[in-house]
């Protein structure tokens, strides 16, 4: 598959900010640079042909960490320009973008004119600059206005993904080789939502949404007696985005919120699992669901007798009620004998035995 796009330049401008005499990582860049890492999509970092020597220091480092390449040509040069990204990148079709700061506008002029370049600009200000081809106010909307352009460019031939998750848990799947920007053999090309933007205007395009409910849970009420979807909270953008799903059916969803809910109580996976003793299959193996008990407190008198009912007995396995989104829903505890010892750490609403 072609390259929509085939390399993203990083002008110090957008990287660094002023500090006192010296300089320092913008707050968002960060973020950006482990994602480009990632993209599979040759990056590479323009600093000043006569900037500092802690500034070429500072540049020169980020390019190691990220695996980036070093480029210090004259923005007034086309020449120079083309002659290094030929020597790093070779001649291959698509756009590299060139992402500079507004406050620098005016020093890549000649570079504009060059039809294998295209300019991002990432505004200081409200004002708009309409002339000046690509606009993002943020860092972490480039990722975006890639897809965007590579969408564009592939049409239905790739298909755009969204997906939302902890920051931990992005950067694990993406050192596996996961969400990278440049399409995948099979067309799959992966875009991170950003709660803090405008969920509407992310999800044009969007083929298909891939998130982690759980990592977005605000609280999860066990006493309430009402429905299962009714006592989990969701963050603000969670909750926007799963409005947006509900009014957008056509975008597929992985997976589906009516799907997450069960999941996220373990009492309501045991019951989904005793009714497997229900499914027959010809020449099949029967399995079923362990046997389990809903524990409120270690301390009441009949729990031995309701243990034995429970067809349960020692060892224990112990495992809050709340099965994942907050802290101790992993904890685990076994025990061989009485349950003294769990007392102080298992509340009345969310502990079980199985």
């Amino acid at each position: 598959m072609a390259r929509a796009v085939r390399g993203v330049i990083l002008d110090e401008s957008v990287l660094l900010a002023a500090l006192g005499d010296g300089c320092s990582l913008q707050p968002d860049a960060d973020t950006l640079l482990r994602r480009l890492r990632r993209s599979r999509i040759p990056t590479g970092i323009l600093n000043e042909e006569d900037a500092s020597d802690e500034k070429v220091g500072l540049l020169k480092k980020l390019a190691t960490t990220y695996s980036f390449d070093y480029f210090s040509f004259n923005p007034f040069s086309i020449d120079d320009a083309s002659r290094d990204i030929h020597e790093a990148w070779g001649e291959t079709e698509g756009h590299i973008l060139y992402v500079v700061s507004e406050t620098k506008k005016e020093a890549c002029v000649t570079l504009r004119s060059c039809s294998w370049l295209t300019t991002v600009l990432k505004l200081t200000s409200s004002s708009k600059c309409e002339n000046w081809g690509l606009h993002i106010n943020l860092l972490e909307e480039l990722p975006l206005t890639i897809c965007n352009l590579i969408k564009k460019e592939s049409g239905n031939d790739v298909l755009k993904v969204g997906y939302v998750m902890k920051p931990s848990r992005e950067e694990d799947f993406a050192k596996r080789g996961a969400f990278p920007m440049h399409p995948t053999q099979n067309g799959l090309c992966f875009v991170p939502l950003i709660f803090k933007l405008p969920l509407a205007s992310q999800l044009q395009g969007v083929d298909l949404v891939l998130h982690k409910a759980t990592d977005e849970i605000v609280s999860f009420n066990l006493i309430s007696s009402s429905e299962l979807t009714e006592r989990v909270t969701f963050s603000e953008g969670m909750q926007e985005l799963k409005r947006y799903l509900e009014h957008n059916p056509q975008c597929c969803v992985i997976d589906p919120f009516d799907k997450v809910y069960p999941v996220l109580d373990r009492l309501e996976i045991q019951i989904l699992l005793c009714g497997l003793r229900d499914l027959s299959m010809k020449d099949s193996c029967k399995i079923r669901g362990p046997h389990h008990l809903k524990v409120d407190t270690f301390n009441e008198p009949e729990l031995i007798t309701r243990l034995a009912e429970a067809k349960l007995s020692p060892p224990f396995i112990v495992k809050p009620q709340v099965a994942c989104g907050v802290p101790d829903a992993h904890s685990n505890c076994v025990q061989s004998g009485g349950f003294q010892r769990f007392e102080s750490s298992s509340s009345s609403n969310h502990s079980g035995v199985r």
